[in-house]
């Protein structure tokens, strides 16, 4: 066990430092200069302030003595600050990383919930019209995209019944249920997607795993179908969903702008966009390598928890 978890620590640093390397380097080659991003117009106008500025942000220096300084203070925790705003990047993330991550966690939790019956439904029914409705309801779930939910959601629950709140974001530490009101329809909108997505997984592993002989061995001795695919069915055809839940945690961290943007909720995903287009490196770096960090991690700890959901795994 030290030697697998050996093997995956060197893995997660590598790829970390792979991904910084990357991110720094395409970074740097972002069309634009960040120090006419931070002084405007002024810059153009005033060469002498202009090369200032970029001495002091270290635009001057080779691109690999700027990468190992940004590298070595991202180690200890320090991830530099926004040209723009002059707020600290790990001050950034620290504010807008639990409303990322809350709804990433609903999102998840809310497909999971809807994707396990759905899957294993259609498996015990294959073929027959418990099926083949589940399969076009998450068809349907699948090609719709997670905006068009989301502006449907805001129509129904917010313009028509008037039971939700259509826009803006309040904190957990502000009030729990105002909170969950705020956060229900943005993390369905983004459930959508992924409920259809997992329910497939689990069908067609499912599907697998039925025709297996120690299946047909459990109902050889009578155990009944519902105690059968609780216990011997459903832990095996669950790796692929574990698998692809630690892929989408990750995406998710990065890539609810849309959603954040639809519902004007001051997220993650929304912030590196605007410093996407503010060229604020520093705060694209910053969130970047946030984003891989977790989505690392995560995934390896998906890869550990394989050995304890399937014994064959832990055995070899």
């Amino acid at each position: 066990m030290r030697r697998v978890l050996a093997i995956r620590l060197g893995r997660l640093i590598a790829t970390l430092f792979a991904v910084t390397l990357i991110t720094f380097l395409m970074t740097s080659l972002l069309p634009g200069d960040p120090a006419v991003a931070v002084l405007g117009q002024e810059g153009v106008q005033n060469p002498e302030l202009l090369e200032q500025v970029r001495e002091d942000l270290g635009l001057n220096q080779p691109i690999h003595v700027r990468y190992l300084n940004w590298l070595g203070d991202a180690i200890s925790g320090d991830l530099g600050r926004s040209y723009i705003t002059n707020q600290e990047v790990s001050d950034t993330i620290k504010d807008r990383v639990p409303v990322t991550a809350q709804l990433a966690v609903m999102a998840i939790g809310i497909a999971v919930a809807l994707a396990i019956p759905i899957g294993v439904i259609g498996a015990y029914r294959e073929g027959r019209w418990q099926d083949t409705s589940s399969s076009a309801a998450v068809q349907v779930a699948l090609s719709v995209p997670n905006f068009i939910t989301g502006i449907f959601l805001i129509w129904l629950f917010a313009e028509r019944l008037g039971w939700l709140p259509a826009s803006n974001w309040t904190r957990f530490s502000n009030g729990a249920v105002d909170n969950l009101k705020t956060a229900i329809l943005p993390a369905v909108a983004l459930a959508s997607t992924q409920m259809a997505i997992f329910s497939r997984l689990v069908r067609s592993d499912m599907i697998a795993t039925l025709k297996e002989n120690y299946i047909l061995a459990a109902r050889a001795k009578g155990l009944s179908d519902r105690y059968i695919l609780a216990r011997h069915a459903l832990r095996p055809s669950s790796l692929s969903l574990m698998t692809i839940i630690g892929i989408n945690f990750g995406a998710l961290l990065g890539g609810t702008v849309v959603i954040e943007f639809l519902f004007a909720i001051p997220g993650l995903g929304l912030r590196l966009i605007n410093a996407i287009n503010q060229r604020d490196i520093l705060v694209i770096q910053g969130i970047t390598v946030f984003v891989a960090v977790v989505y690392v991690v995560v995934n390896t700890a998906v890869d550990l928890f394989y050995s304890v959901v399937d014994p064959r795994i832990r055995k070899g």
